[in-house]
């Protein structure tokens, strides 16, 4: 009796153990409708003998649908096979627990499938053999298909493959901040755009004496990385136009500094000097903690030499922390004429000591250029910055009122987000990266440092406009202008961030009565 209950169970039951339902959350994703169509439609084998014959016992019906219960395994088989397309091909070997299966490829099947699809080897197509094959269980690990179900893992294992190429790619960077250029979107690069610019701008530096309009104009979007560190030093004054001249000059200019260290820095320990070299020595731990370049010893010292000659020698400001940050992007941008990537875990003593010697005097005479155009924002009250900071809050509120009103309804004043924008450069804003690029625009700009910084500040402020207007207390809308989260920027946020400050630019700069309320 018990039999024959089991026997009608079997045949009275529309849903047996290992049919696919579609159960939203079941999975993840959730069910395709278009795979599950897919195998509504798969051709069924012997469909005649299993019209006429009903299967009687468990074992017969485990036989007839043996494939409903491997469908999920099939599928997770399918997507790991294609997440190792891009490490290392799949080798076929022995998995108890999770058997790998054989799939037979169809003459109908004239599309390349991936490496690990199209590895594949011969069954027997007879299906009394293959049913014998099912009763003795797996041979070696592995269940034997038939050509039904081999169909079906192709079309799902396409149907995965399409999906994931459709899916952007955005790369991950790291939080400990990379140097190096990227896009943070994960666009493709424009490879022939950019052979093209980079071929201009080797064009333009070739020539007996290079026209710093044109290769301003062209620097403005961005430098190429092969040609910034020549490009940097023109920009800033530090190298003629005249192409004949400029190993002349770098000799003499080079000489010059380390002429400045055999006569000031061995003052360094005197009564007069003592205090500015000590909060130097304080502050370069702290510059880019984060990237390992900068906490080696060698490089530190060269810093230290940097910043204390500097100081030494515009007696009007001294020393005044923030110049410490301004002085990473020339060293990384001359660093990387010799250093292919990687750069901010390159090991600065496997330089020649030539290199390195050079590497620092360039970087000593272009940040003191750079300070040259903005050195009231470091004199005695840092005037500049003030004067800076004031103009800022008046452009924004003709920007836009609504986040001047908040700040007042805060009571959040400008000086207490802005004073460190302008003190160094929105450098404690950005990951290094960003602001080597950011500095691209800078110096193509006649006033870039001085002037254009201040339209940079509005846009980047106006850019967390929605974050600002959620924030309902003094304390988390401080804490917010303070920690930005910038950390994955890359080229593009930073070209849309240039291109709304030239914007602002163009509509406020030389109009004074829209300047002003």
């Amino acid at each position: 009796m018990a039999t024959d209950n089991r026997i009608h169970f079997w045949r009275r039951n529309p849903k047996v153990p290992g049919s696919l339902q579609p159960v939203y959350g079941a999975q993840h994703p959730p069910l395709d409708p278009r795979r599950h169509r897919l195998l509504k439609d798969a051709p069924k084998v012997s469909s005649v003998n299993t019209k006429s014959k009903k299967p009687s016992t468990f074992h017969e019906f485990a036989r007839s649908t043996n494939d409903a219960w491997d469908i999920d395994d099939e599928e997770d088989d399918s997507v790991f096979s294609l997440k190792q397309l891009s490490s290392s091909p799949v080798q076929s070997q022995y998995m108890p627990q999770t058997p790998r299966l054989k799939i037979i490829k169809t003459p109908e099947d004239t599309e390349p499938l991936p490496p690990s699809l199209d590895r594949q080897e011969p069954i027997s197509t007879n299906p009394s053999q293959e049913r014998l094959d099912i009763e003795r269980g797996p041979a070696n690990g592995r269940v034997v298909k038939s050509s039904s179900d081999a169909q079906l893992n192709v079309n799902a294992a396409r149907n995965t493959l399409q999906k994931q190429q459709s899916l952007p790619v955005r790369p991950i960077i790291p939080l400990v901040a990379r140097i190096s250029d990227q896009n943070a979107s994960g666009a493709p690069l424009m490879m022939v755009r950019e052979k093209t610019r980079l071929d201009k701008f080797k064009q333009l530096l070739a020539s007996p004496n290079t026209d710093l309009e044109e290769l301003r104009k062209h620097s403005w979007s961005g430098i190429p990385r092969e040609v910034r560190p020549v490009t940097w030093r023109l920009l800033s004054g530090y190298l003629p136009a005249n192409r004949e001249r400029r190993d002349l000059v770098l000799q003499r200019k080079r000489e010059e500094y380390f002429g400045f260290i055999e006569q000031y820095y061995h003052s360094r320990t005197d009564e007069n000097h003592r205090d500015t070299y000590r909060q130097i020595h304080i502050d370069i731990p702290r510059t880019n903690p984060l990237i390992p370049l900068f906490q080696q010893p060698l490089v530190q010292e060269v810093f230290e030499r940097i910043l204390f000659i500097w100081a030494i020698r515009h007696p009007a400001s001294g020393y005044v922390q923030g110049i410490n940050d301004l002085v990473t992007p020339f060293f990384v941008v001359f660093l990387s004429e010799f250093v292919e990537e990687d750069v901010e875990n390159f090991e600065m003593a496997s330089l020649p000591l030539d290199t390195q010697r050079n590497i620092e005097a360039d970087s000593f005479w272009c940040m003191s250029k750079l300070l040259d155009g903005i050195q009231d924002n470091y004199t005695f009250a840092q005037p500049g910055i003030q004067i800076k900071v004031k103009a800022l809050e008046e452009l924004v509120s003709r920007i836009d009122e609504d986040v001047h009103v908040h700040f007042q309804k805060c009571e959040v004043e400008y000086l207490q987000f802005a004073f460190r924008w302008m003190n160094n450069l929105l450098m404690r804003e950005l990951p290094l990266r960003c602001t080597i690029r950011l500095w691209d625009t800078y110096q193509a700009e006649s006033e870039g440092f001085s002037h254009f910084h201040l339209y940079v500040c509005s846009a980047f402020l106006i850019k967390w406009r929605k974050e600002i207007l959620s924030m309902v207390d003094f304390q988390s809308l401080l804490m917010l202008l303070q920690n930005l989260p910038t950390i994955h920027w890359g080229n593009e946020e930073v070209g849309l961030l240039l291109a709304e400050a030239y914007r602002l630019k163009y509509m406020f700069a030389d109009a004074p009565s829209h300047y002003k309320r």
